[in-house]
């Protein structure tokens, strides 16, 4: 691509501005970011982009599917592992099938690119979805089935995707072959993914180095993704069962100032990469749409309806379907009490936005077969592909939170705010118990312990002061002035450090290092 520099800025710079408007908005940037980058496209004079076909697949993916595994909740996902992997798996499939069945029928695709077409539309991303639903306070489960579903669904899809095109540019299928190489690819990708984890786990317990420690975590779903599909197994399992793995493993082998460090530099990393990828979708609609020169824009806007009307039509089938059947094989009391009603389904359904993996899968479609003959169909189902996203992240991204509330599929929050006062209570009450043991020691000051205790019983009264429903409020409204009054202090203390960097009295190290260690204290004011 020539300019590649000029297009990059240029790219950062519509992503911040996007974004912006986004916050201003009070809209989840992927809805305006996709809405932006079509509107760019549309502006004459703006450079085509093309890229290259494996490099969203291999850029991309890696660290956003590694982010999503290390930051997912464990005991949310064991506990509703049942319907994750119902849609997540059953539910992907189906999706390929019927919209493979579609697209030979209606649109005269061949099978394999058919087949191609139905597994790159199948998978989920949540990035838009879940940003809304904790906006409006959509309940912690439904949040985590949509996260859970979207770890396993992206593998499933791209093993289905992988043959498909394996087929189409290769030309031969064996159903037996498929299978086995389905099975080998999920077995050997969760086997890389094991392998990797323990190794970046043993090597980051033996390290001390934050930068050094950040640069492994930003290469490790590389480090499981690049192997794994080297060996013809499942990168994208690969990624996410080192990412689960390590996340497991992370409160033993990472340091406070590990996490805190590390925490921001990944927040900002899966912003840029999956804001860059949402603006890209926008930015290829148009470049897919003028390379298929033998259909209108109606049949092209047909087809892409058809298509967007089959994925929605199977997730509600599957939705209200499976469910009533588990329901009569399955009659156990604790399966009963975590039933949820058709308005959460609904809302589950509604919630499947397709995103990066839809975009990725779709841009690393092959140029030609091995015959050297260009790829049939390649832009025809680009341009579906992308359409679906653009529809599905704008169309139901912005009617998603009047959904939910219209539905109310709302959370309680007394449940959350329960479980918050019972882990505060417990780490109070361990720190306690240290400290008691620690006062024999001949290095501990005295006054120093009855200053701890202090500040440990003062936070004992008031967490527990929290779940009393005689409580007056009185203690958290002595704690919010306490609050008050510190940060007008931090505030003052910032304010003559800065003095002294203007007046050359402190260097700008000195300045940094003390203001940062007055943000962690104001940080901490909430506890």
């Amino acid at each position: 691509m020539e300019n590649l520099e000029v297009f990059l800025v240029a790219l950062f710079v519509s992503v911040a501005l996007l974004n912006a408007i986004a916050s201003w908005l009070d809209l989840p940037y992927p809805i305006v970011l996709v809405a932006g980058g079509l509107a760019l496209a549309l502006v004459p004079g703006v450079p085509t982009v093309e890229l290259e076909p494996d490099l969203v697949l291999t850029i991309f993916l890696p660290p956003l599917l590694y982010s999503a595994a290390f930051f997912s909740d464990l005991r949310a996902l064991r506990q509703d592992i049942r319907p994750i992997s119902l849609i997540s798996i059953g539910l992907v499939i189906v999706t390929a099938v019927v919209v493979a069945v579609a697209a030979h029928v209606v649109i005269d695709m061949s099978w394999p690119m058919s087949f191609a077409l139905g597994a790159i539309v199948s998978p989920t991303d949540p990035v838009a979805a879940t940003a809304l639903m904790r906006r409006v306070g959509a309940p912690r489960r439904i949040v985590n089935v949509i996260e859970g579903e979207s770890l396993i669904n992206d593998a499933a899809a791209l093993v289905l995707y992988r043959t498909a095109v394996a087929t189409a540019v290769g030309g031969s299928f064996s159903l037996l072959g498929t299978s086995l190489e389905f099975v080998g690819a999920v077995v050997g990708g969760i086997a890389i993914g094991l392998a990797v984890g323990f190794v970046i786990t043993e090597i980051r317990r033996r390290l001390d180095d934050v930068p050094t420690e950040i640069t492994i975590s930003l290469l490790t779903g590389y480090a499981a993704f690049l192997p794994a599909e080297e060996l013809g197994l499942s990168g994208v399992l690969a990624a996410v069962t080192a990412g689960i793995y390590l996340g497991w493993n992370a409160p033993r082998i990472a340091s406070p100032q590990m996490r805190l460090q590390g925490l921001a530099v990944w927040e900002i990393l899966v912003f840029l990469l999956n804001a860059t990828l949402f603006i890209l979708i926008g930015l290829q609609l148009p470049v897919a749409a003028d390379g298929i020169e033998d259909l209108s824009a109606a049949e092209l806007a047909g087809y892409a309806a058809l298509v967007i009307g089959v994925v929605l039509a199977c997730r509600f089938a599957w939705l209200f379907t499976t469910p009533y059947l588990i329901r009569l094989l399955d009659r156990r009391p604790q399966q009963r009490a975590r039933r949820v009603g058709p308005q959460a389904r609904i809302v589950i359904a509604w919630s499947g936005m397709r995103g990066a993996v839809t975009l990725a899968a779709a841009l690393a479609l092959p140029l030609t077969t091995d015959a050297g003959a260009a790829l049939p169909e390649r832009e025809l189902i680009q341009f579906i592909a992308f359409a679906v996203i653009l529809v599905s992240v704008v169309g139901q991204g912005l009617t998603l939170p009047a959904l939910i509330r219209r539905l109310g599929v709302v959370e309680d929050a007394s449940e959350y705010e329960k479980e918050e006062v019972e882990a505060r209570l417990a780490a109070i009450e361990a720190a306690a118990e240290r400290l008691q043991e620690l006062t024999r020691e001949e290095w501990v000051n005295e006054a120093t312990v009855e200053r701890v205790r202090s500040m440990l019983d003062f936070r004992m009264r008031r967490f527990s002061a929290r779940g009393d429903d005689e409580d007056d409020g009185a203690i958290e409204e002595r704690s919010r002035a306490y609050q008050r009054l510190m940060r007008e202090l931090y505030v003052a203390q910032r304010l003559a450090l800065a003095e002294l960097h203007r007046s050359g009295e402190i260097g700008t190290e000195v300045m940094r290092q003390i203001v940062r260690e007055i943000d962690l204290e104001e940080s901490r004011l909430e506890i």
